[in-house]
């Protein structure tokens, strides 16, 4: 299975950190070598890295372990491929263009028995041959036939949707799922997700994959508040909340605005 990394933030924050530990799951501690990617938001923009070898050997890797991008929203993927052959377009994370926005998406599991259910995209068109693209684009498709082509009010009652697109997919295997649209950051569980939500006061913080330890007082201020998604808690020292099957969790500024 991929693993999936993930950042809500009320102020530019950089990833460096969480970053530093999920990258050695890719070839290191952990078995996911078949390719990573992150996305990072900046306003209506964003910047997204990928590289087809594991994380743990890639020269963009260490470019994004050792420059801290700053971002309100991030979204990161190492993969461990079971549909799809090995290659850059199969990388995670996948982004399309919906209502003037970005929208980035991750998928972490395996489906089975989808191409039924997923027949029928036409505006949003998979580029690879993985079935995590091809949710991805049946879930916007879906999105667009029920709210239209045009952005609604309250985006609150989208994600509602989109959870229930994702109860429906669920049925067809192992679905954990990161989606955002540079202002929301959603995570859905099927079986392997957590989050923990750092605030002041700021303690330290030490990598559970590798030798690492920050002091998080002496990088923020009483202000920030920063939420962090994985696959699996990336510290040893601090509490982190494990979703349980089937739920879902709706962040903004790194606050929990929803579930």
């Amino acid at each position: 299975m991929c693993e999936l990394l993930a950042m809500s933030a009320n102020v530019p924050t950089d990833i460096v950190f969480s970053f530093t530990g999920l990258a050695e799951r890719g070839g290191v501690t952990g078995p996911h070598v078949d390719g990573w990617g992150i996305t990072f938001y900046e306003g209506k923009g964003n910047r997204t890295f990928k590289d087809a070898c594991p994380s743990s050997q890639s020269h963009i890797a260490e470019l994004i372990k050792s420059y801290p991008i700053k971002s309100e929203i991030v979204v990161s993927h190492i993969r461990q491929a079971n549909r799809g052959c090995v290659s850059l377009v199969n990388t995670h994370p996948f982004t399309r263009e919906l209502w003037g926005r970005y929208w980035t998406y991750a998928h972490n599991g395996q489906l089975t028995g989808y191409e039924q259910t997923f027949a029928g995209v036409s505006r949003f068109q998979p580029v690879g041959d993985t079935d995590s693209e091809l949710a991805f684009c049946w879930i916007l498709e879906s999105v667009v036939k029920q709210f239209g082509e045009h952005e609604p009010h309250n985006m609150q009652l989208v994600f509602d949707y989109i959870a229930q697109l994702a109860d429906e997919i669920r049925e067809l295997g192992v679905f954990n799922m990161l989606l955002s649209n540079g202002i929301d950051l959603m995570a859905y569980c099927t079986n392997n997700l957590c989050h923990i939500t750092r605030r002041a006061p700021f303690g330290q913080a030490r990598l559970i994959d590798t030798d690492v330890v920050i002091d998080f007082s002496k990088e923020t201020t009483p202000n920030d508040v920063v939420t962090v998604i994985a696959t699996r808690p990336l510290t040893n020292n601090e509490n982190w909340v494990v979703l349980s099957p089937g739920e879902w969790k709706l962040f903004r500024q790194g606050e929990l605005v929803r579930s």
